[in-house]
């Protein structure tokens, strides 16, 4: 290991990056005996990338397949590569990890990165890119967003991002500050993280049953620069916490997660909204994000920062425009309480009620493992090469649920659970 990796290291309490890789294994992919992993990972994230391997080989996994990314690679590229690389990308490497999936392999991915990686880079460079690297990964996102698999997300302190988060700081302190507050919102810094996530998940799904109890026909949210009816997919699903994939194995695809989550209609989105935290999407910050829908799609779209890469993103597909999801997060969650703008949608996203640009989860319709495409597209679900949430939540928002016959009835009022 290089000496900045292992200095970053030594601020990180071993004890509870162990407790995350088990967890990671056991809660979030409850990976099973024989099953193989494919595992992403930004290089820095090499010690708890490790550590999961380890777990993961422990629990009886056939074969890890590690993957790792460098910042320093990908600066490169924006440096020195010629003009046509930025519309390329590795299309063989995602039809393989596609491969793994459909024959049964798990995948977990460590995230970390500087979300202001490509923050000077060409913006037209860096959309170019990301749509082509959108594009290869299509078949293996696709095992993914259908929940054909178990999988799951966990985050590392990487040094880069602690700079981001934690600018006044040493970077020594930034880095232990920035390793607290993961362990604090993914529940291992408690003795037993295990029971703390069975009593977590019980909780989600008391919330995410009572919504559908409700069949609630729309959402509508209202708030500060804020005035949008989300109507929701026919059939669809409310869901939270773990999860039981196509394959039977039931799984944590995020942690931490704070967030009941459905799908909404593809057509059926009207109204006005602001972004309420920052976005970092592929190293560019885009910030006060501003649009406005009509017959689900959006028409209207700026934002104060990161606008010409946010327009780049809508022009990706034709269902870049359309929504595949909207969470709700109540504003007292312990990532909102924690006061930390993480620069990182895994986190940011379960401190705020969002709502997610493009593909749909087809497990959020009923019986939605037994759906066809075309039945998941009549039934108003999003098709889209992308999948972006972005916050619209705070303790100014209020939601209500709209019944079919008009009829409202409060979920929220200034950001809490009624």
């Amino acid at each position: 290991m290089n000496a900045p990796l292992q200095t970053a290291k030594n601020a990180i309490d071993p004890l509870k990056l162990e407790k995350l890789a088990e967890l990671a294994v056991k809660v979030g992919l409850q990976l099973q005996r024989g099953q193989d992993l494919v595992l992403t990972a930004p290089i820095a994230a090499l010690p708890l990338a490790r550590l999961i391997t380890k777990h993961a080989y422990k629990a009886g996994a056939g074969l890890v397949t590690a993957l790792y990314a460098d910042e320093e690679a990908t600066l490169a590229r924006y440096a020195h590569a010629p003009d046509e690389s930025f519309d390329r990308a590795s299309d063989w490497l995602y039809q393989g990890m596609a491969k793994a999936f459909a024959n049964g392999a798990a995948r977990l991915a460590i995230a970390g990165d500087n979300p202001m990686l490509l923050a000077s880079q060409d913006p037209q460079k860096v959309a170019r890119a990301n749509r082509a690297n959108s594009t290869a990964y299509k078949p293996a996102l696709e095992k993914i967003s259908n929940f054909d698999i178990n999988w799951n997300i966990v985050s590392y302190p990487n040094p880069s991002w602690a700079r981001q988060v934690f600018p006044d700081d040493p970077e020594m302190v930034a880095v232990e500050k920035l390793a607290n507050a993961i362990f604090a919102a993914s529940r291992v810094d408690v003795d037993d993280p295990v029971a703390a996530w069975d009593e977590h998940n019980s909780n989600l799904r008391r919330r995410s049953s009572w919504l559908n109890e409700q069949r609630f026909a729309a959402l509508h949210f209202t708030g500060p620069g804020t005035d949008l009816s989300v109507g929701l997919a026919d059939g669809h699903e409310w869901h939270g916490g773990a999860s039981t994939a196509k394959n039977g194995i039931t799984c944590n695809p995020n942690i931490p997660t704070e967030e009941v989550f459905t799908t909404p209609h593809a057509l059926r989105v009207e109204g006005h909204v602001s972004s309420t935290k920052p976005l970092s999407h592929q190293g560019t910050l885009i910030d006060k994000i501003e649009v406005r829908f009509e017959g689900g799609r959006i028409v209207e779209a700026r934002a104060a920062r990161g606008e010409e890469v946010l327009k780049k993103v809508l022009d990706t597909d034709e269902g870049a425009r359309r929504l595949g999801e909207v969470a709700l997060v109540p504003h007292s969650s312990p990532i909102s309480a924690s006061g930390i703008l993480f620069y990182n949608t895994l986190f940011d996203e379960n401190a705020a009620c969002h709502i997610a640009l493009g593909q749909c989860y087809s497990e959020c319709f009923i019986d939605g493992a037994s759906l066809s495409q075309e039945q998941i597209r009549s039934q108003g679900g999003n098709s889209s090469l992308i999948h972006i949430d972005w916050m619209i939540g705070s303790g100014e928002v209020d939601i209500d649920g709209v019944r079919s016959d008009g009829a409202r009835v409060p979920v929220m009022r200034r950001g809490e659970w009624v």
